[in-house]
């Protein structure tokens, strides 16, 4: 299978790359302007009160930020932050273990936080609400509950899936932020910004078109322009220009849209081998050798923010954009 610019490994994992390049202050970080508008009031608000910030969640496709304006929240706030994700936290005492160790006003990212266990989830209630940690304690058989104060913290959590946290939990948070998909304008922004921070100068042209074939996603415009970055070194000299930029991409099997190999493949077995729909999830990411979670979190939502499928009651079907970009007409053949 070919490898692809964007896997659903690099989507769960920041990397040293990203950690260097990331922005440390509101004032630094490009796009999601109304978010940032916000939240500049609601941690300024909170700093002359002398109290915490309500608890944050983010939420929204993977690559637009998240982890970055958590971190940027932290140092708005002048605190230390910890970190944690919902899959590693398999025990209520995982938790615990890590609430225990809270200084005042610390702020806690909890990733993915929707791929929390439940009954440790439960645990987090009375901590977000009360700063109370309820810790069950078994002694010669008998069970006795105790209740342990923590210092106020502000818990920040992000998830690629906000409908499927809890209502219990979602309620308990008092900002709530969506990150949106980006501008072009944006990117080339975070682009040229890249290869400042990495002292790897690249033209205007050169930026504008790694941020056309992105997808939208900051994530994905820095991997690429890492890449191309690699190409000019070795095939121009270390000058990024539009040319090298297209051929990079073009090796890279990075259609103008932003497609890659993977992407293809969907829309091909989606007309193909299923006439366009509809079919389920589960059926066409056996037929391309995907899990279905990387074709759900990392293939499918920017196919469908751009119109190349859509989902119904009865499963996946292609749109018209999709025939037209594989140059296939509704009965299969070529134009």
């Amino acid at each position: 299978m070919d490898e692809r610019i964007i896997t659903q490994e690099e989507m769960d994992n920041d990397n040293s790359f990203e950690a260097s390049i990331r922005p440390l202050s509101l004032d630094e970080y490009v796009g999601q302007d109304e978010i940032k508008e916000n939240l500049r009031v609601f941690i300024e608000a909170a700093k002359m009160r002398e109290e915490c910030l309500d608890h944050c969640l983010l939420y929204g496709p993977p690559g637009l930020g998240k982890t970055t304006l958590a971190h940027i929240i932290a140092n708005e706030l002048g605190s230390n932050i910890k970190t944690a994700s919902g899959p590693s936290l398999e025990k209520s005492g995982d938790l615990a273990a890590v609430l225990s160790t809270l200084e005042p006003g610390d702020v806690l990212f909890i990733d993915e936080i929707h791929r929390m266990p439940k009954f440790v989830e439960e645990i987090l209630y009375p901590a977000m609400e009360d700063f109370e940690l309820d810790i069950i304690i078994n002694n010669d058989g008998k069970s006795r509950s105790i209740k342990v104060d923590l210092p106020p913290f502000t818990l920040v959590g992000a998830t690629t899936r906000a409908g499927d946290l809890s209502s219990p939990l979602r309620d308990r948070f008092g900002i709530i932020a969506k990150l949106n998909y980006y501008k072009e304008s944006e990117l080339k922004d975070i682009v040229k910004r890249t290869s400042r921070v990495l002292e790897m100068d690249i033209d205007d042209d050169a930026a504008l078109e790694i941020a056309k074939r992105c997808r939208k996603t900051p994530r994905v415009a820095n991997r690429l322009f890492k890449r191309v970055r690699d190409f000019a070194l070795v095939k121009a000299q270390g000058k990024i220009d539009k040319e090298i930029t297209i051929d990079s991409l073009r090796r890279l099997k990075v259609d103008e849209f932003g497609l890659d190999q993977v992407d293809i493949e969907y829309l091909e077995a989606l007309i193909n081998k299923f006439n366009g729909g509809p079919v389920g999830v589960e059926t066409i990411a056996t037929a391309i050798g995907e899990e279905v979670s990387t074709v759900e979190d990392v293939v499918e939502p920017f196919l469908l923010q751009e119109g190349f499928i859509k989902r119904t009651p009865r499963g996946r079907m292609a749109c018209e954009k999709a025939y037209e970009h594989l140059k296939i007409d509704k009965q299969g053949t070529l134009f």
